[in-house]
């Protein structure tokens, strides 16, 4: 039986490719129903431990998307004379 710390490990490699093209939308969908089926504990062990890794790799994505979209705010700025200047958003 592989180890599960080993799959662990290995979901901070590449991206399934089906999830690399999913929208932020659609993986926080995915992932809201794996933890919803996660957290009911009817799921065999095998499919519990395929779930958690598909999850990590769902949850990677979305946060991959965020960071991408809080580099692309920029903050619109009104200074002396009405004039206006963008800078980076910094939460």
């Amino acid at each position: 039986m592989p180890n599960p710390a080993s799959k662990t490990a290995a979901s901070a490699g590449p991206l399934p490719a089906d999830i690399a093209k999913m929208s932020f939308e659609e993986a926080l969908s995915e992932l809201e129903k794996l933890v919803r089926k996660l957290e009911e504990g009817k799921a065999k062990l095998d499919d519990a431990i395929n779930d958690y890794e598909r999850g990590s790799h769902l949850k990677r994505h979305c946060e991959a998307k965020l960071r991408e979209a809080q580099a692309k705010i920029e903050l619109i700025n009104v200074g002396e004379g009405g004039k206006l200047t963008a800078s980076p958003f910094n939460s």
